[in-house]
């Protein structure tokens, strides 16, 4: 070996040995391999880097798990070849990276404390903005909710002077002008109702004078002209229409003022159908029509107020009557385990579109210029409607012009169920001629 090589050899090794940066080893040569006092064994190099040294004669490196100071640390390998003029050496230089993993290390930790307290922070400020933002929006939505359950005395409450301040101003000042213009339209309403009733009560004692003069002169109309004794038929027609529109809006009245009594009893739909259509039949064979009634051949039992539920299929019967055209009337009962059905349905001019929704209305007429034959009041239909309202069920209805018009009414079987179905379907499924019903 050459002397001065090998001289710079054992300065490399000696110096590595010192500064404690680096270690080095020489490998091949008639002397040996060479190491500094912390190098690793040779063997710790790794294979692929002693093959590129040997088939090379660039600089390689490599990272390799060093055993450095009797401790195991990732360390960083550089190989190059020496070249003597007799003999091919391998030098290769350790380099510890626990500096750099420290540093790194370091580097993570405050990375990742900082970026927790930067995320802490920033949940901190939104919760706060969120809350000066969402509060106000809550606090409305559940004001709003009060009204909507009537309890018109909930107040937003109002902080600082900000745009959500304002909205919660805007929206105290909407709620006491709400609760104004409820107050007068209830007060209205309070009178309204106290009107119709007191004249409706007052009306009644002369009502009944007027009624006994003019029972007497319709008793004794044969003795009179023919003119005076028209007249006194006349009196009499009207007077029974007057008394009962008198009856029928202190009805109304007692609906309106929420007096309205439920009494309920166990009763038989199909008896009380079958009453009411021979109780009318009169009525309607006057008017040229024919009511067919179709019902089950069992008993429909039903708890509910007979006397209103009377009067709902007298009011339905007596209007299909009106506007059934002299054609036959069908009213067909059907009943399922929780609910009871009737259909009233007639085959004469029926309802244009939208009249089926307006056909409850006080004083509501389809056609004003038809002139009435059964002296209806026109508050039936709409009593008919409290009726089966007070009942919990449904009166509803259906008409096309050409094919008639249908009412139905669903009630429960039992007083204070609920009624999701009816047991009839209420248009019907295929048009049906008059004669075929007739017929049936």
């Amino acid at each position: 070996m050459d002397t001065r090589l090998g001289d710079l050899v054992e300065q490399l090794v000696a110096r590595a040995g010192q500064a404690g940066t680096y270690d080095v080893a020489v490998v091949g040569g008639p002397f040996g391999d060479l190491v500094s006092p912390r190098a690793p064994d040779i063997a710790a190099i790794p294979v692929e880097l002693r093959s590129a040294v040997s088939a090379n004669s660039d600089m390689a490196y490599a990272y390799a798990d060093l055993d450095l100071s009797r401790r195991t640390t990732r360390g960083f390998v550089v190989g190059t070849p020496l070249y003597a003029p007799d003999q091919r050496y391998e030098l290769y230089f350790f380099f510890s990276l626990d500096l750099e993993t420290s540093t790194l290390s370091a580097v993570r930790s405050a990375l990742l404390g900082g970026g927790a307290a930067l995320s802490l922070l920033v949940a901190g400020i939104t919760y706060l903005v969120a809350r000066q933002v969402v509060s106000p929006v809550r606090a409305a939505a559940r004001v709003a909710d009060e009204f909507a359950a009537g309890r018109l005395s909930e107040r937003m409450g109002v902080k600082g002077e900000d745009e959500l301040a304002r909205l919660a101003e805007a929206f105290n000042d909407m709620a006491v002008s709400l609760q104004q213009k409820i107050d007068q339209l209830e007060g209205l309403s309070r009178v309204q109702q106290r009107f119709v009733a007191d004249v409706s009560h007052e009306l009644r004692t002369p009502l009944t004078t007027v009624r006994m003069a003019a029972d007497m002169l319709h008793a004794r109309r044969s003795e009179y002209p023919a003119d005076v004794a028209r007249s006194a038929e006349l009196l009499q027609n009207e007077l029974d229409r007057f008394e009962a529109l008198l009856v029928d809006l202190l009805e109304i009245s007692r609906f309106d003022a929420g007096a309205a009594v439920l009494e309920a009893e166990v009763f038989d739909m199909t008896s009380l159908v079958r009453s009411v259509a021979q109780n009318l039949g009169a009525l309607a064979a006057r008017r040229g029509s024919e009511v067919l009634v179709r019902a089950p051949s069992t008993d429909v039992m039903v708890e509910a107020d007979p006397r209103r539920v009377e009067r709902v299929l007298r009011n339905l019967l007596a209007n299909a009557i009106e506007h059934g055209e002299g054609l036959p009337i069908e009213v067909t009962v059907g009943a399922s385990d929780d609910t009871v059905a009737v259909i009233v349905r007639d085959h004469g001019v029926g309802l244009r579109p939208g009249e089926s929704s307006r056909v409850f209305s006080r004083f509501w007429r389809a056609d004003p210029s038809r002139a009435r034959h059964t002296g209806g009041t026109g508050l039936g239909l709409s009593i008919a409607l409290e009726d089966v309202r007070l009942h919990g069920g449904w009166l509803q209805a259906w008409g096309e012009p050409g094919r008639g018009s249908a009412f139905r009414v669903t009630l429960p079987r039992t007083a204070g169920g609920d009624v999701r179905s009816s047991p009839l379907p209420l248009e019907p499924r295929e048009p049906t001629t008059p004669q075929a019903v007739a017929r049936g």
